[in-house]
């Protein structure tokens, strides 16, 4: 089988269109390019309803720990009723999911309404998640690889697209990006109903749901138990933590740091788009056919725990334009990491595997706001240019050196081993 060719066993989805990576990949991206417009303007949008930088650091934490507390219990059931129904209809409720959350977002009066609407799109949104089972579907285990940094390229796009438009939008009023969003979210929702293709057919579903196995602690744990993934679990959760980190502090440190606003931030996000689409759309395929997912790994949390500490350094706002643009192999660490647990999975619990690997990273997207706000909190009084204000990113720094120790330590013991029997395509 080329690397162009999809799994034979895929379900004709409407008037007879076969699953296959291009649909899955123009699903992603209209979902990242409105999920990307929002992240410039959240966090100046809590800030209308504080009034000091460490109440708005603090608020923000807040509302996004209540989507990934609910993103963390809903992922896996999310998982389970894809392997069970379908990758499909589960689509179609995330995308309704995250309209809701856009447009009454974008009409919010007062804090507690963000935080409740942040609870309910994060128990109904695991599209990334279901999107990355739609790839397993499809692909043999020697085709994941390529087609997840396929994948993490779309995600790219949306960022390139997302944060310039919502820093656009922002700039001109902080609630529209909210309802360009929601569009965009109702778009995604009307393209599932109509065009996308199931990928999982009905022979290949998990006949029953168990529901004592889908809670996510059960989800994580099963995950542990999956062929030569074991520790990897704690890497994976490591460098998530980071990633979180970075991502719920990102906006609030260039505020605090150099007075970025949201044109500056939509910017700045763009950049690191372009990045992932450069790696992940084409330079994580050459890295594949020289080294191993592992060697991979190992070299891109190294380059992340250097790019972090330099980012956390960096004393003026050209300097994290220069930063994202070294970390090269740093995007490619996400692919190849989904690449060995979803190789380790048999064909009927890809949904349920990549529903714990969603729980895996909202229990980090639990943990990420509360110790990034807090970290901000405790510097947010300091004059821009501080370069303590960086003190989130050198957590961040400290995390990926951890994870890449473990990480070490885990591929000494388990070296390269053949994709699982059950994945091999005749």
């Amino acid at each position: 089988m080329s690397d162009d060719e999809q799994r034979p066993a895929s379900t004709p989805g409407p008037k007879g269109r076969t699953a296959a990576m291009p649909f899955i990949m123009i699903t992603v991206l209209i979902d990242m390019v409105a999920i990307g417009l929002i992240i410039p303007v959240l966090a100046p949008l809590v800030g209308k309803f504080t009034g000091s930088q460490a109440d708005q650091a603090f608020w923000y934490g807040v509302v996004t720990f209540a989507f990934g507390v609910a993103n963390f219990i809903g992922s896996p059931v999310l998982g389970a009723l894809s392997d069970r129904h379908g990758r499909r209809p589960v689509l179609l409720i995330g995308f309704t999911g995250l309209a809701l959350s856009f447009f009454v977002t974008g009409l919010a009066t007062a804090l507690w309404m963000l935080v409740a609407v942040r609870l309910v799109s994060g128990a109904l949104q695991a599209n990334a998640s279901i999107a990355q089972a739609y790839v397993a579907d499809i692909s043999s285990p020697e085709q994941r690889g390529k087609r997840f940094g396929m994948l993490g390229a779309m995600f790219g796009m949306g960022f390139i697209l997302g944060p310039v438009m919502g820093g656009l939008l922002g700039a001109i009023d902080l609630h529209l990006p909210f309802f360009v969003a929601g569009g965009l979210a109702v778009l995604n929702a009307i393209y599932g109903a109509f065009v996308l293709p199931e990928s999982l057919p009905p022979e290949r579903r998990s006949p029953a749901i168990d529901w004592t196995k889908v809670n996510p602690v059960a989800s994580l744990r099963r995950l542990t138990e999956l062929r030569g993934v074991g520790p990897l679990v704690f890497v994976m959760g490591l460098s998530s933590l980071a990633q979180f980190i970075l991502h719920t502090t990102w906006v609030l440190y260039t505020m605090f740091k150099f007075g970025w606003g949201p044109k500056e931030n939509g910017w700045s996000l763009f950049a690191v788009g372009v990045m992932s689409v450069l790696v992940q759309g084409g330079l994580i395929r050459v890295a594949l056919k020289r080294t191993t997912p592992q060697r991979i790994a190992v070299i891109g949390l190294i380059s992340s725990a250097i790019t972090y500490a330099l980012w956390g350094a960096a004393t003026e706002g050209w300097m994290m334009y220069a930063i994202i643009g070294l970390n090269v192999f740093g995007f490619m660490v996400q692919a190849a990491m989904q690449t060995l647990v979803s190789n380790a999975a048999d064909d009927e619990s890809q949904g349920r595997t990549m529903g714990a690997l969603g729980s895996l990273n909202s229990l980090t997207a639990v943990f990420a706001p509360v110790i990034g706000s807090a970290l901000l909190g405790f510097v947010s009084h300091l004059p821009q240019g501080d370069w303590r204000i960086g003190a989130p990113f050198f957590l961040c720094s400290a995390l990926q050196i951890t994870a890449t120790v473990l990480a070490l330590r885990h591929f000494r013991r388990h070296p390269a081993t053949p994709p699982h029997p059950a994945h091999v395509v005749a």
